[in-house]
């Protein structure tokens, strides 16, 4: 997966974290856990707020 994988990387992040309530996550922390996520190889370099908010957004949608 890539930065630009956001909705696959939202379904990842939901079922790794069912608990999480993404509204209420910081950026640092989702980044951490987008960087962990089984199958993601990309440069944590080419992540920035608005893929963050883009990936949160998602992840809420999700969940919803």
């Amino acid at each position: 997966m890539k930065w630009t994988d956001i909705h696959p990387i939202a379904i990842e992040l939901a079922e790794a974290h069912p608990d999480q309530n993404p509204a209420q996550l910081n950026f640092v922390d989702l980044r951490d856990w987008v960087l962990h996520l089984p199958g993601f190889n990309d440069d944590p370099k080419h992540c920035g707020e608005k893929i963050l908010e883009a990936i949160q957004t998602a992840w809420m949608e999700e969940v919803g």
